[in-house]
C-alpha cells in the first residue's frame, strides 16, 4: 500500500501545485487513501520531495531532479518487496506480485529501464511484459530473480 500511495503522491505533485502537507493529504484522501499527517510526512521524506518555486510564485512540492541512484535503489527495493515470481513463454513474461502491488512493481520495471522490454501492463497482482525477442526473455527473468533474491 505504501508504494502505491507514494506513486500516487508523485502523480499528484506533477498534476497539482501542492504547497502543504495538508493539501497533499486532502488530495490523497480524495483519491481513496486514508492518511495521517505523520504518514504524509514520512512519504515526503522517503520520496525526497523538495519545495521549489512554481511559475505562480508559490512554493510547491516536486521530486528532486538529482538522485537517479536513489531512485534506482528505491525501485529495486519496491521490485524486491512486491514481486513473488516471474516466468516467461515466448516473448512474454508474466510477473506475479503481492495483491495490489502490480502497479508499483510495474512502475519499478519501467523506471529501471531494462533493455528489450517493449511494454508492460499491470493488473492487481499480475504484470504482463512484452519483450522484443523471445531469446531475451529468459535473461530478463534471471535478472528479475537476482533482484528478488538479493
Amino acid at each position: 500500500m505504501r508504494y502505491t500511495r507514494q506513486n500516487k503522491i508523485i502523480e499528484l505533485i506533477a498534476e497539482h501545485e501542492i504547497d502543504t502537507q495538508e493539501k497533499l493529504a486532502d488530495l490523497l484522501e480524495k483519491a481513496g487513501y486514508e492518511v495521517t499527517q505523520a504518514t504524509v510526512s514520512r512519504d515526503i521524506k522517503d520520496l525526497r520531495l523538495v519545495k521549489t518555486l512554481a511559475p505562480s510564485g508559490k512554493y510547491r512540492y516536486t521530486a528532486p531532479e538529482s538522485g537517479a541512484d536513489h531512485n534506482t535503489e528505491r525501485f529495486a527495493k519496491i521490485f524486491k518487496d512486491t514481486v513473488r515470481s516471474a516466468k516467461h513463454s515466448g516473448n512474454m513474461i508474466v510477473v506475479k506480485t503481492l495483491t495490489g502491488c502490480a502497479n508499483a512493481a510495474c512502475e519499478a520495471i519501467d523506471s529501471l529501464d531494462f533493455s528489450h522490454i517493449l511494454g508492460t501492463i499491470a493488473g492487481d497482482s499480475t504484470i504482463f511484459i512484452l519483450v522484443d525477442d523471445a531469446e531475451q526473455a529468459p535473461g530478463l527473468v534471471a535478472r528479475f530473480d537476482e533482484i528478488i533474491l538479493k
